[in-house]
């Protein structure tokens, strides 16, 4: 149902008397509601239908904003999964609470709204979807899925060990929330944290909504087939395209054929996996659901632009499909606060996802870039009696104004230093003077999953400017998000413009100072080569590196003899995770980002000598290092390629490894770590 048709309906009701009037019927702050926030993974604002989506209705997401507010205009600061997840906990950007991509470790010491107001009194609970790395703190139960999670029959990680459920990950993680809402102490307030796998890659629904969205086409976006011209040459490059990328095994679950099975290759390998999975019945209910149309498509076997459309039409459909699931979840929740109705008068609810999706946009699936189609989060939040119904918020918000706004509803004075802005006065209707006029976007996961280069960047109401700052990259974006919605022309060396990008620029400028953002500095004068780094330095007669990957690096072109030797001192930075810091060597005779790379260094937390062969670690060799904790370490990497040998020393501590026949030599030089941010002093080739 639209939602001017639902909110006219809703008008009968003393709500929608409430929201004519536009104030909300109670204070919000200090009033120590429960709050009960459901959270998926990857859902579009544009599949939802309060939102306007074209392509789906979601009735029970719609019932929250129906009765309580909607954000317009909410973005998150990084898109991307755990580091959204992290930003929400800690109301701080991914520089500062130190988890800018996937395969981070979130540090859990750090203060969260969890544990503040577990602090404060408040029972809290999360169950579902973690992504975090590392065990939940701050929450008196938890069970989370491990790493991403599986959809059918998914393992859960718990206090007292991993435990098996059958079901869909959806269907089980609502169970789980109310069977902890049923055992909750009802003395006290309590927030639970919801959090669904769906929809995520590779999106495969319950059986009960596998019949949704059969016999009809889904409307096509007017960018499917989108040339990426006029705008950054690196989306070209981008590994997310429908067309290119989507795997026919994985990700579509259409049955490879006998000569096929052999083959497969990268993700197409889990295809047995998923179905080992699933039991005879879910596996017979998914049979009888696609067994018709994966035997029309091979029959058929379209190509060009009409395998794209077919490719996209099944993705589309099942991701959907797995929305579904997220909304008929939120409908049980919704249904147990109605059926416990002390509860919900005190209870509010919030629904939203880490960040947005394309949904065929530009040809792709996934995320990460800075165009609307992810940088958009929903946001819905209802509180009866609190929250006027049909309240909508324009202002631009941000996933870091989540953690101060529950911590202010709570009446629990949010962290010194936290970057984000409590939402209490929007809901209310008064919004501040001084609200924010633009939001800052960094992502970091660069040479990684889907080759997105890492970005920086500000949204204003009506524009976006971005800067790609890695070596090899190097660009600027500017789009008028008024004149261009979809963002199809940059318009940032368009003299017209040329005013517009110096204020953006500036802007930028004040951001970066304002959260105390230096990360995106790579002295590409210096090291031209980078991946997985976050932030060099020039510090102490040296340089000070924050790698955020395991294995990122920094690379300068140079000429090796057959014999040479480095040397440099290398020094821990307290308080770092899996501290440690490597010299680097890249392989003559390739591209010096191509080419098989040696690291030769210490792992301080392990106290070892480490040397890892071609590409970082297929062959590795290591000796015992003595090290009091705190004192600089001494290294020295001799290279002899008449011996065939490279020789490693720091302190007492030395390990040889060979070197094979067929190398020719080495020609570049750098500095690297594995989730580590690491002092080295210069380095030294003689």
């Amino acid at each position: 149902m639209p939602r001017t048709r639902r909110l006219v309906l809703l008008s009968v009701l003393a709500a929608a008397a409430a929201a004519t009037a536009g104030v909300a019927q109670q204070p919000l702050a200090g009033a120590r509601p429960n709050i009960l926030f459901v959270f998926s993974d990857d859902h579009a604002a544009h599949a939802i239908s309060a939102y306007g989506s074209r392509l789906n209705q979601t009735p029970h997401i719609d019932r929250i904003a129906d009765e309580g507010a909607l954000f317009r205009a909410n973005f998150c600061g990084n898109a991307l999964c755990g580091p959204s997840r992290a930003t929400i906990l800690t109301g701080l950007h991914s520089h500062k609470n130190g988890f800018c991509r996937n395969g981070n470790v979130f540090d859990g010491d750090q203060p969260t709204f969890p544990k503040l107001l577990q602090q404060a009194g408040y029972q809290t609970a999360i169950v579902g979807k973690w992504h975090l790395e590392s065990t939940p703190t701050g929450f008196d139960h938890w069970i989370v899925l491990p790493d991403q999670g599986q959809y059918y029959n998914p393992d859960f990680l718990t206090k007292d060990g991993r435990v098996r459920m059958p079901g869909h990950a959806t269907d089980v993680t609502t169970q789980l929330a109310l069977d902890w809402l049923e055992r909750r102490d009802p003395q006290k307030p309590f927030v639970l944290m919801c959090q669904h796998k769906a929809p995520h890659r590779n999106w495969l629904p319950a059986p009960a909504d596998l019949g949704a969205f059969r016999g009809r086409d889904l409307p096509e976006p007017a960018t499917l087939f989108d040339a990426y011209e006029g705008r950054l040459p690196a989306r070209a490059h981008t590994e997310m395209e429908i067309a290119r990328h989507l795997t026919l095994h994985y990700d579509l679950m259409v049955p490879p054929t006998a000569a096929e099975a052999p083959t497969l290759a990268d993700l197409d390998r889990a295809y047995a996996q998923q179905r080992a999975r699933m039991d005879d019945a879910q596996r017979a209910a998914w049979d009888a659901a696609f067994a018709a149309e994966d035997e029309a498509f091979r029959r058929e076997n379209p190509l060009g632009r009409e395998r794209v459309r077919w490719l996209y039409q099944r993705y589309l459909k099942n991701y959907l499909r797995c929305v579904q699931g997220v909304d008929r979840s939120v409908g049980a929740l919704l249904a147990w606060l109605d059926a416990h109705p002390d509860v919900k008068a005190n209870t509010l609810v919030v629904y939203s996802s880490d960040q947005g999706f394309f949904l065929g946009e530009h040809g792709w699936y996934d995320k990460r870039w800075m165009d609307e189609e992810c940088l958009r989060m929903p946001l819905v939040m209802r509180w009866p009696g609190r929250i006027a119904a049909g309240r909508e918020v324009a202002q631009l918000t941000q996933n870091i104004d989540f953690a101060p706004t529950f911590l202010e509803l709570a009446g629990v004075p949010a962290p010194q230093g936290v970057h984000g802005r409590s939402l209490v006065p929007l809901l209310a209707g008064e919004p501040p003077a001084d609200w924010r006029d633009a939001v800052y976007y960094h992502y970091y996961e660069s040479q990684a999953t889907h080759r997105v280069p890492a970005m920086y960047g500000v949204r204003t109401a009506t524009h976006k400017l971005v800067r790609y700052y890695e070596p090899g990259v190097d660009g600027w974006e500017l789009f008028d998000l008024v004149n261009d919605p979809d963002e199809l022309r940059s318009v940032a060396d368009d003299p017209a413009y040329e005013g517009m990008r110096k204020e953006l620029t500036a802007k930028l400028v004040a951001l970066r100072a304002q959260y105390g953002d230096d990360t995106g500095e790579l002295l590409p004068a210096r090291f031209p080569h980078s991946a997985g780094v976050t932030r060099i330095v020039a510090a102490d007669g040296g340089h000070r590196l924050w790698a955020n990957a395991p294995g990122g690096w920094a690379l300068r072109a140079q000429q090796l003899g057959p014999r040479f030797d480095v040397t440099t001192t290398l020094r821990s930075l307290p308080g770092k995770p899996q501290q440690n810091g490597f010299v680097v060597l890249a392989e003559a005779g390739a591209n010096v980002a191509d080419a098989a790379r040696w690291r030769v260094g210490v792992e301080f937390s392990a106290r070892k000598l480490v040397v890892l062969g071609p590409m970082g670690g297929k062959a590795r060799w290591e000796a015992p290092l003595l090290w009091d904790g705190q004192a600089p370490v001494a290294l020295r990497v001799a290279v002899d390629l008449d011996r065939r040998e490279l020789v490693a020393s720091a302190g007492d501590a030395r390990v040889a490894a060979p070197l094979p026949r067929e190398l020719a030599g080495f020609a570049a030089l750098g500095l690297g770590a594995s989730n580590a941010e690491t002092h080295f002093a210069e380095l030294a080739v003689r």
